[in-house]
C-alpha cells in the first residue's frame, strides 16, 4: 500500500465550514421531508439535475446569481483521495480562494462567467495535487451551466510544482485525455461519491 503524504492533515469539523446564513422559516417536520433540499432546490443545476423537457435553467426573478458560496457548496463535499475527509475539512478547497468573473452583482444574463478556484493541498509536496483539481474542475463542468467557464489551480507557493500542476490543470486536451483514462474516471467518481 502506498504512503500516505501528510498522516495527520489539520481537519475541520463540519460546523466550522462557511456556509449561507439563511432566514429559516418553519422547515417540514417528518420522514417525508428528509429530501425536501433536493426536491425543493432553486437551483436544479446545483443538484445536478438536468431539463428533460426543455425547461428553461435560467435564473428566476429574484433569484440571487451564483456566487463563491454556491461554488464553495459544490466543490467542498469531494472527498479526498488520501483521507476519509472532504476537501472542504482539510481546507484544501476554501471561499476566500473562489472568485467569479464578472461578480455576481454585475451579471446580466446569459454572460459569459469565469470560476478561478485556488486550490490548498495538505502538503507542497502533495502527489495527488492534479487529481484534485481534475475532480473540483470535472464537478464543476459537470453541474455549472455551459457560459460558464472555470481556472481551476494550486495557490502561489502552495505546492513545490504548483507551475506544472497548473500548467496540466489549464490544458483542455490533458484534461479531456484524462478523463478519457478508465482508471483515473474510476478514482474521480470514487472522490464525487461524497457530493449530493
Amino acid at each position: 500500500m502506498r504512503e500516505v503524504d501528510n498522516a495527520n492533515p489539520a481537519i475541520l469539523n463540519v460546523s466550522q465550514l462557511p456556509s449561507r446564513s439563511r432566514k429559516v422559516t418553519t422547515p417540514r417536520q417528518g420522514p417525508d421531508s428528509k429530501c425536501d433540499s433536493i426536491v425543493y432546490s432553486k437551483r436544479p443545476w446545483l443538484c445536478g439535475s438536468s431539463s428533460s423537457e426543455g425547461e428553461d435553467l435560467e435564473e428566476e426573478d429574484g433569484e440571487d446569481p451564483v456566487d463563491a458560496q454556491d461554488i464553495y457548496d459544490l466543490i467542498s463535499p469531494i472527498s479526498d483521495p488520501e483521507h476519509p475527509h472532504t476537501l472542504g475539512q482539510l481546507s484544501v478547497v476554501q471561499l476566500p480562494d473562489i472568485h467569479l468573473a464578472p461578480p455576481p452583482a454585475e451579471r446580466r444574463g446569459d454572460a459569459l462567467v469565469t470560476v478561478t478556484v485556488d486550490l490548498t493541498p495538505t502538503v507542497n509536496h502533495c502527489s495527488l495535487a492534479t487529481v484534485i483539481g481534475l475532480a473540483v474542475r470535472y464537478r464543476l463542468e459537470q453541474t455549472l451551466p455551459p457560459n460558464y467557464r472555470f481556472d481551476v489551480r494550486m495557490k502561489d507557493g502552495s505546492h513545490a510544482q504548483d507551475d506544472q500542476v497548473n500548467k496540466q490543470l489549464g490544458d483542455k486536451e490533458r484534461v479531456a485525455a484524462a478523463l478519457e483514462n478508465d482508471t483515473l474516471k474510476g478514482m474521480l467518481d470514487k472522490m464525487l461519491e461524497t457530493c449530493v
